[in-house]
């Protein structure tokens, strides 16, 4: 499938295009603290506002929201946790002719990157 995908044009994107249900299928670290619910997630849904992360032992709720940078608009996600807030780099967001299937790579401050797809 991912020989068929298509790159986004992150500058212009709309916000409501990331809303929907991700499901984590890969990961990096680096030298993030394992054990935070972000490093733990199996799925992240954002639905207007609202946000809901799924880990293999619960959930966690709060809201996100999308940021530009003024310089390159590059979209920044932020997560408003119970216990944090985070801000992370939407580096690519790829999807298939039809629509159907999409890829998004998020890149935290921490330096923890994850992989998600749709659906």
């Amino acid at each position: 499938m991912s020989d068929s995908l298509l790159d986004a044009n992150l500058q212009h994107v709309p916000d409501p295009y990331l809303s929907g249900s991700w499901r984590v299928v890969d990961r990096t670290l680096s030298r993030a603290d394992p054990t935070t619910a972000l490093a733990q997630a199996t799925y992240l849904h954002l639905q207007e506002g609202y946000l809901r992360l799924d880990t293999s032992t619960g959930q966690t709720a709060g809201h996100w929201s999308i940021e530009r940078d003024a310089l390159l608009s590059r979209p920044y996600l932020l997560l408003q946790l119970a216990h944090e807030s985070v801000r992370a780099l939407v580096t690519r967001l790829r999807h298939s002719a039809d629509g159907h299937y999409r890829a998004l790579v998020l890149y935290f401050q921490s330096g923890l990157e994850l992989f998600l797809v749709q659906p």
